[in-house]
């Protein structure tokens, strides 16, 4: 199998970590070859957060450079716009409708993008989600993450038990619940 590159992009404190702990769990039980490398930012003061998770037969690699990846998780829209470089000609965005004011904007120093999804990629396959309202549905805004993640899912060769064993595994427990109902409103998405 040809390596497969995922970008995880969004802001401090939106859950890229854990999507791409979920992903580190989830694909070395199918049989794949799994690298993952995080750049953390200012993600405590609600700066940009990258996540490269790259599988395949074999990976020697975790970083994902520009024009390489199969997929960008977004879980700000702005976030998508700003690492759109880095997605094949031919890719796939799943992107977060929500607007996290970066500190330039709250300040009146920038203004925020118009049109940002309309504008992401025209060869690209665009999934415009928003999350936050799924993500409140099952119980907590904080669940957008997992939301997109059931998302991505429906491309990955992962069956839904291996997903929800990884959320049992890696969430808190008193979160569980909450996370796999988020992970099936993403994964319903569009249905």
């Amino acid at each position: 199998m040809k390596t497969v590159s995922i970008m995880i992009v969004g802001v401090g404190g939106q859950g890229t970590l854990l999507a791409s702990r979920l992903l580190g769990y989830v694909l070395p039980r199918k049989g794949y070859d799994c690298k993952i490398s995080e750049v953390h930012g200012m993600s405590q003061r609600g700066g940009s957060v990258v996540t490269y998770v790259r599988f395949g037969d074999k990976v020697y690699s975790p970083i994902v450079d520009a024009g390489e990846a199969d997929f960008v998780l977004s879980f700000e829209q702005l976030e998508a716009a700003r690492w759109l470089t880095h997605l094949k000609p031919d890719g796939v965005i799943i992107t977060g409708t929500q607007q996290i004011l970066p500190m330039p904007v709250i300040t009146g120093a920038a203004s925020y993008p118009e049109n940002i999804i309309e504008n992401l990629n025209p060869t690209a396959e665009v999934h415009a989600v928003d999350a936050l309202s799924l993500a409140e549905q099952a119980g907590s805004g904080k669940a957008v993450n997992v939301v997109l993640l059931g998302v991505l899912s429906k491309y990955l060769p992962v069956e839904r038990e291996v997903w929800m064993e990884a959320i049992d595994a890696l969430v808190p427990p008193k979160f569980v619940e909450i996370n796999r109902k988020a992970f099936e409103l993403g994964a319903g998405c569009g249905e």
